[in-house]
């Protein structure tokens, strides 16, 4: 398919270039920590992000219920980035659209051995699936992770690796998929954390445990609380 831009007038490309530059009067250190947060850093970011609301969640749900939908909400999060990146490999082989420095040249590339298509960009679908899940899921941890997906768009560009539209196209792909499958996917996916929360050992991942102190002996997820008379009896 024709490539999407191909022109210096074309706005894209400007873009492209503009931020690229930024690039090249940057000093060599600068460049070097902007390859390894955009390749690498920002999606680590993201993964601690994500576990970090997974406790946050955990220890703040407070019904099984509400700790079951809470963290199936948060599971769909990464399973919608996997499903992301899927819907781009078809997407990709029909644009076919190279990479920006094999058509334009003068960019400053930090990162080498691209051979792959352009459109649409992996990181920033995946960073942006992350983030709109984060939202869905905690809105104060989706704030910190739509900040960190739009940061990794720029890091694309500046890297040289991506067009603007390239990041711009993964940010709606990532959105759709998770807004689009979040209705099927947390309805699926509650009743499997509902399960796994009233489990005596795997009940922690969905809801944290009442430590002893905090209305007297630690209770096991499912495990039925003794009614008054009883615990006379047991006193007697």
């Amino acid at each position: 398919m024709a490539v999407l831009a191909e022109s210096g007038s074309n706005p894209d490309v400007d873009l492209l270039y503009d931020i690229n530059g930024l690039a090249k009067d940057a000093p060599r250190w600068f460049d070097r920590v902007m390859e390894f947060v955009g390749e690498y850093g920002l999606l680590l970011a993201m993964v601690l992000l994500v576990v970090w609301c997974w406790w946050s969640v955990r220890r703040r749900s407070g019904s099984e219920e509400e700790a079951a939908s809470s963290v199936a909400a948060l599971v769909w999060a990464p399973l919608a980035a996997a499903v992301a990146v899927l819907v781009n490999v078809p997407i990709r082989g029909f644009v076919e659209r190279p990479r920006p420095f094999l058509d334009h040249q003068g960019l400053e590339v930090l990162v080498s051995g691209k051979t792959d298509y352009s459109f649409v960009s992996d990181h920033a679908t995946i960073t942006m699936a992350l983030a709109v899940g984060l939202f869905v899921a905690n809105r104060r941890f989706g704030i910190a992770g739509l900040g960190l997906a739009l940061l990794e768009g720029f890091c694309r560009v500046y890297m040289g690796v991506h067009y603007p539209t390239d990041v711009v196209g993964g940010f709606a792909l990532g959105t759709a998929v998770v807004l689009l499958l979040s209705p099927p996917a947390t309805a699926l996916l509650t009743p499997v954390m509902r399960a796994v929360g009233r489990s005596p050992r795997a009940g922690w991942l969905i809801r944290r445990r009442t430590p002893v102190g905090e209305g007297g002996e630690a209770m096991v997820p499912g495990a039925r609380k003794p009614t008054p008379s009883e615990e006379r009896d047991l006193a007697a």
